[in-house]
């Protein structure tokens, strides 16, 4: 591992994590504090690829192609959103929860997304460490489960976002494709593209050490958005704005993996609020 290398990508993490702050502030769109940090950690994690050791191979042109587009893809969404008016109803939870402590503590919260984003970082610097040949058949597994995870994410994003443009959408929740499967299918596919890093870090002839690093992010990702910065606040705003009809749809869907709806509650017609990063 660059020690270095991790130590300058930590500090421009944090700096643009305070840009990210200083954005908020100013424009009071929240929406621009996840599209700065999808572009920070995509930049973090090319930055990771170059600076690990060894030659450059086609495992880190495979890891710079598949983190550059996860980065350009989510950053890109989140931005339009936001540049069209669209915001992340977390921040708006936590500002009602936070009161006037909210500056003071958005500011440690996005350090310590600088801190998850260095997590990220190392994993797949870890990954990029992997000096066995490529394609192999972990390789192969990387690269399927990376793909199905942006275009997955992708596919919630849009139907999500075309539910959202009907004229009856408003205060409802929706349930449309991926959307009836998980109440937070983009969390998913988000943690799902994390995945892909301890299969590219392994070696079926060479167990390293190191490469344990790489389950930082699958591991990290989880936690955030399960239990921390993803699902909570935001299922807090939807019982509050959506009442009976949310909570209906919580003993129907799952919360995070897909799977097949349960039958025998009520049905409620509605709209999840569009989910962002950690």
């Amino acid at each position: 591992m660059n020690l270095i290398g991790l130590v300058v990508i930590a500090v421009c993490l944090s700096i643009a994590m305070m840009v990210a702050w200083w954005v908020q502030r100013r424009t009071g769109a929240s929406g621009w504090v996840d599209a700065i940090w999808s572009f920070a950690v995509g930049l973090g994690g090319l930055a990771a690829v170059l600076l690990a050791d060894g030659d450059f191979t086609l495992r880190k042109a495979a890891l710079i192609v598949l983190v550059g587009f996860w980065s350009l893809r989510l950053g890109g969404h989140i931005a339009t959103r936001t540049a069209k008016g669209g915001d992340d109803p977390r921040y708006k939870q936590l500002s009602e929860e936070w009161g006037e402590a909210f500056p003071r503590r958005l500011f440690l919260f996005l350090q310590i997304q600088a801190v998850a984003g260095l997590a990220l970082a190392v994993s797949v610097q870890a990954a990029a460490s992997n000096m066995a040949e490529f394609p192999g058949v972990l390789d192969m597994i990387a690269v399927l489960v990376a793909i199905i995870a942006v275009v997955g994410e992708g596919i919630a994003d849009r139907q999500l976002a075309r539910f959202k443009a009907q004229p009856h959408a408003k205060g409802a929740i929706c349930e449309k494709g991926l959307w009836g499967w998980s109440r937070h299918p983009n969390y998913f596919f988000e943690w799902l593209f994390w995945c892909a890093l301890p299969f590219l870090a392994a070696s079926l002839a060479d167990a390293r050490l190191s490469s344990l690093l790489s389950l930082l992010a699958p591991l990290m990702m989880y936690w955030l958005l399960v239990h921390v910065s993803g699902i909570p606040p935001l299922e807090a705003h939807m019982q509050r704005s959506r009442g009976a009809a949310f909570r209906d749809l919580q003993q129907r869907v799952n919360a995070f993996f897909p799977g097949p709806p349960k039958r025998g509650a009520g049905h409620s017609s509605s709209q999840s609020a569009r989910e962002t990063r950690p």
